[in-house]
C-alpha cells in the first residue's frame, strides 16, 4: 500500500517499500531528524497485539526479555530465539495495561503471529494483526505529533538503546554512541496519515526518509532485525544483550545458548562499524563481502552516507578478525578500504570466573620438602 507521504515534493521510493527513502536531500534530512525537526514515515511496518490476562507472563516465557513487570506506558524489546539460540524474530513492545503492542518489520508479521498463535495452548491470550488500523511514525526527540491512545496510554515506543537495561550486558567498551540515541516510534491511526502529510506540507515539521533514519541508526551501532540478522545470528554478536535479553530471568527457548556463550564461550562473529573510503564514490550494498588480506571475513549488513561521518556501514565479521586491521569491502566490483570501529570486541563473552581444572589423567605431584 503506497503511503500518502509519497505525494510530498521530491519523495522517492527506491526499494518499492511504499514509503519514501528520501525527499531529494538525504543529508539535510538527516540533520533535521537529528535535531528533532523531522519525522519518518514507517507505515510499511507491521503492528501486532496480544491481549488477555496472561499476555505478559506468556510472552515472558517465550522470549528473551523479562516482561512480567512491564507497567502501562513502558517500552521494551525482546527476541524470539530458536532452540540453538539463533534469532528468529525481534519485537519492539509497548504495554498499555490491557494490551501488549508489538511493533515489527512487515516481513516478520505473518510468521511471528502464526508462531505465537501456535503457542497459546490453554492460556488466556489472543493475538491479532492491527497493521491495517495503525501506522508507525519514527522520530528523534518529541515533535508535536499526538500518538494513538489505548486504555489511556499514548502508543509510543521509546527505544531503550540509549542505556543497558536491567539484566542486560554490554560488550562494547568506552563511550557508546547510542547514549544520545533518543529514537521513538509512535502509532497513529492509519487514516490520519493524510492529515499528517498536510501538516508537513504546511511547514509544521519536516519529513525525512528512511535513508536518513538508517544513517543515524548505523552511527549509533543500533542493530535491526531486517538488516543485521541472518539465519546464524545469536544476540551476542550484535551486542543485543544490552537491551533485548535479560540474563537472569529464567527459562525460555534458546536460553541455554545465551547463557553458555555469555558465561563460558565467545560469539563466533562480531559486529563492527566501518568507516569507508569515499574516494571511489561507490556505495556497498547489504551483503557486500568484507575481506582481510584477500580472505573473506564477513559481510556488510547496513550502509549509509552520514551527514557528518561520511560513508559508514555496519558489518558482521569473524570473531578472530584483527580488530586493528584495515578491511576491504567489495562494492559491486570496486575494492573499498574500511577502517574498523569495534562494537563487539573479539574477547566478548566468557564472563563467568570459572577456575581451570587439571586435565584428566594428569599427574599432580606433591612438592618436595
Amino acid at each position: 500500500m503506497a503511503s500518502p507521504f509519497l505525494g510530498l515534493p521530491g519523495a522517492v521510493d527506491i526499494a518499492e517499500t511504499g514509503v519514501p527513502a528520501h525527499y531529494g536531500n538525504p543529508l539535510a534530512e538527516q540533520r533535521a531528524l537529528a535535531e528533532g525537526r523531522a519525522i519518518v514515515d514507517l507505515s510499511d511496518r507491521a503492528v501486532l497485539t496480544v491481549t488477555g490476562p496472561d499476555r505478559l507472563s506468556w510472552l515472558n516465557s517465550l522470549t528473551s526479555q523479562a516482561l512480567t513487570g512491564l507497567q502501562p506506558g513502558e517500552s521494551s524489546e525482546t527476541l524470539l530465539l530458536d532452540v540453538t539460540g539463533r534469532v528468529e524474530h525481534a519485537a519492539r513492545i509497548v504495554e498499555d495495561g490491557e494490551t501488549v503492542w508489538l511493533l515489527v518489520d512487515r516481513p516478520e508479521a505473518e510468521g511471528l503471529r502464526g508462531w505465537l498463535d501456535s503457542m497459546r495452548f490453554m492460556l488466556r491470550v489472543e493475538v491479532a494483526d492491527r497493521t491495517d488500523e495503525y501506522a508507525t511514525i519514527g522520530t528523534l526527540g518529541e515533535p508535536d505529533l499526538p500518538a494513538a491512545v489505548s486504555n489511556g496510554v499514548p502508543l509510543v515506543w521509546h527505544d531503550p538503546w540509549h542505556a543497558v537495561t536491567p539484566g542486560g550486558h554490554q560488550y562494547a567498551r568506552g563511550e557508546h554512541p547510542g547514549a544520545d540515541w533518543s529514537w521513538s516510534e509512535r502509532l497513529v491511526p492509519r487514516d490520519a496519515l493524510a492529515g499528517i502529510v498536510d501538516r508537513v506540507a504546511a511547514g509544521e515539521f519536516a519529513a525525512a526518509g528512511t535513508l536518513a533514519a538508517d544513517a543515524l541508526r548505523i552511527a549509533a551501532w543500533r542493530p535491526r532485525f531486517s538488516t543485521e540478522v541472518d539465519e546464524r545470528t545469536i544476540p551476542h554478536e550484535l551486542d543485543w544483550l544490552r537491551t533485548a535479553v535479560h540474563l537472569t530471568k529464567g527459562c525460555y527457548r534458546g536460553q541455554e545458548t545465551v547463557a553458555k556463550v555469555h558465561n563460558l564461550g565467545h560469539p563466533p562473529r562480531r559486529l563492527v562499524m566501518l568507516h569507508l573510503d569515499g574516494s571511489e564514490g561507490v556505495h556497498p550494498a547489504q551483503g557486500a563481502v568484507v575481506s582481510l588480506d584477500g580472505k573473506e571475513v564477513g559481510a556488510v549488513t547496513s550502509s549509509a552516507l552520514h551527514y557528518e561521518l561520511g560513508p559508514i556501514a555496519l558489518a558482521v565479521v569473524k570473531r578472530g578478525t584483527d580488530a586493528a586491521a584495515t578491511l576491504t569491502v567489495d562494492a559491486d566490483g570496486t575494492a573499498v578500504a574500511a577502517a574498523q570501529e569495534v562494537v563487539v570486541p573479539p574477547e566478548a563473552g566468557a564472563e563467568a570466573d570459572v577456575p581451570r581444572l587439571p586435565r584428566l589423567g594428569a599427574v599432580t605431584r606433591k612438592p618436595r620438602g
